[in-house]
């Protein structure tokens, strides 16, 4: 199944690709009975893209052969019992992949030279990623969060571990030069070396950053960090606990979840009132068709979205109105996923908020760059 979705593997899923390059969009359900027609929904979607294929004039018979091979190497790894709200299957020549989102989509199959992705543009900001960064004198982990899961990332030099055993710590007793363990270089050099390697992850994937350890741990870790690597940890929340170093992830974030709500409504206040400040200065922009028609200008400074805002429109040429009939061909059941990759797109900032914060901005704001 799918790996961590980040910004290097987005820019990677979105660049251009052989044609067909095939993507099939599955709502999917995480509970009974809802899940009952996932496996039918999906079964039938994929009838319909290798149809498309097959049907396609501009496909070679090589080419389809292995597309539709590369489709059912994708379906072969669905976990539809561990399902989400959204499935989203990429074939192209030569390779495949599958995406489980916390976020609905629309039953799609589309063919093209490039794969669909600003649904899990759109997961990926909701879902609000963060690092956690563990540290003990003698272990330092470091765990991907995701709402309220962490998971270890075990790649990239982690976890680092060392021995704490000094071979000639019994001399040293005698004469009384054994050192604190945070006194200690041996110390202070695994610090630096575990400061370095986070950085590294933390420059190529850039998100929140919560650090956790004794207080002696992380102010040494602060003073062991040099250059570059200080500015990585610039703005780190710091919770001072011991003993987590090693997890487990659900002790890990009963520390960090306190801390990273409360990160949360503080970003929520900054907004709404960033939001006022701009429609003060005339550069604001309220409801789905006004943010449209200025996301497409390419004028949007930040975007603000509740996080289950759902719609279904068309465009009548000049506005996007809802639609009165959602199977109507040219209705776009995901507009708000396509605003969201839109923005990004243009440089925006993103930001979801809890559901009824911008009713009366009708759901979605933005302050506008002119």
């Amino acid at each position: 199944m799918d790996a961590v979705l980040n910004a290097s593997v987005l820019a990677e899923l979105r660049r251009p690709r052989p044609y067909p390059a095939v993507s099939v969009l599955v709502p999917t359900h995480r509970r009974e009975p809802d899940n009952a027609q996932d496996p039918v929904r999906l079964r039938n979607l994929v009838a319909e893209a290798k149809e498309r294929i097959q049907s396609d004039p501009a496909v070679s018979r090589a080419v389809r052969i292995n597309v539709i091979e590369q489709l059912d190497r994708a379906v072969a790894e669905v976990d539809l019992v561990h399902a989400k709200d959204g499935l989203v299957l990429f074939a192209a020549p030569g390779e495949h992949q599958v995406w489980s989102l916390a976020r609905p989509v629309p039953a799609r199959v589309v063919l093209a030279d490039t794969f669909v992705t600003r649904n899990l543009v759109a997961s990926h900001i909701a879902e609000q990623p963060y690092w956690v960064l563990a540290v003990a004198a003698d272990h330092v982990s470091l765990w991907n969060g995701v709402l309220d899961r962490l998971t270890e990332h075990r790649a990239d030099a982690f976890p680092l571990t060392r021995s704490l055993e000094d071979p000639d710590s019994e001399r040293k007793e005698r004469i009384g030069d054994l050192p604190s363990i945070f006194r200690d270089e041996q110390t202070r050099q695994f610090l630096r070396q575990s400061a370095e390697a986070a950085s590294a992850v933390l420059e190529a994937n850039r998100r929140p950053l919560f650090l956790v350890g004794e207080a002696a741990a992380l102010s040494l870790l602060g003073e062991a960090s040099t250059g570059h690597v200080i500015t990585t940890f610039n703005g780190a929340a710091q919770i001072t606990q011991g003993g987590l170093a090693k997890g487990p992830a659900q002790s890990l974030f009963k520390a960090v979840g306190p801390v990273l709500e409360s990160r949360q409504r503080r970003r929520v206040s900054e907004v709404l009132a960033a939001l006022d400040q701009a429609r003060s200065r005339r550069e604001f922009a309220a409801g789905l068709d006004e943010v449209w028609q200025n996301v497409t200008q390419g004028r949007i400074a930040s975007l603000s979205v509740e996080e289950n805002y759902r719609t279904i429109v068309h465009d009548d040429g000049e506005h996007l109105v809802p639609a009165a009939d959602p199977t109507h061909p040219h209705a776009r059941e995901d507009i708000v996923d396509e605003i969201i990759e839109r923005a990004l797109d243009t440089g925006a900032e993103v930001t979801f908020v809890p559901d009824d914060s911008l009713t009366r901005m009708e759901h979605m704001a933005a302050v506008l760059r002119y």
